[in-house]
């Protein structure tokens, strides 16, 4: 009997090397921290929307100075600051996973992924300090 005819099911090559295999990374190397991040945010957007249109709700036949002492108490602005980061966060991740699946050349991809993380940040830093200034006016 040869060797061939012990070995038991088909033999399948993946060209892989043995470090990928032990970290179990795919061809982009990041695939599964990307996967993640976009599960544990849109997860932890889940709380927080209720939270916020629960509070809108509430707050929209409120005046402004209510609103702001509202906004004021430091688990409301928390929450409020929390949201925005993560809004923008699952925003950027999400987008990110368009723009690399249909820009296929290289530096239109990398720009437009750099464009896309300064217009995410740039939002969330509006957003922050938006949520800041309210809840600092109480």
């Amino acid at each position: 009997m040869s060797q061939t005819a012990k070995k038991t099911g088909p033999h399948i090559n993946v060209m892989r090397s043995q470090l990928g295999r032990v970290r179990g990374l795919g061809a982009a190397r990041a695939g599964t921290g990307h996967w993640w991040a976009e599960r544990l945010t849109s997860l932890a957007l889940v709380p927080l929307t209720l939270w916020f249109v629960l509070a809108a709700l509430h707050l929209s036949r409120l005046p402004r100075a209510a609103v702001a002492h509202w906004a004021g108490n430091p688990i409301n602005a928390a929450l409020l600051v929390a949201l925005v980061l993560i809004t923008f966060r699952h925003l950027q991740l999400g987008l990110q996973v368009v723009i690399e699946d249909y820009i296929h050349n290289e530096r239109q991809r990398m720009a437009a992924v750099l464009l896309l993380r300064a217009v995410a940040g740039l939002s969330a830093l509006i957003g922050v300090l938006a949520a800041l200034k309210l809840a600092v006016a109480a």
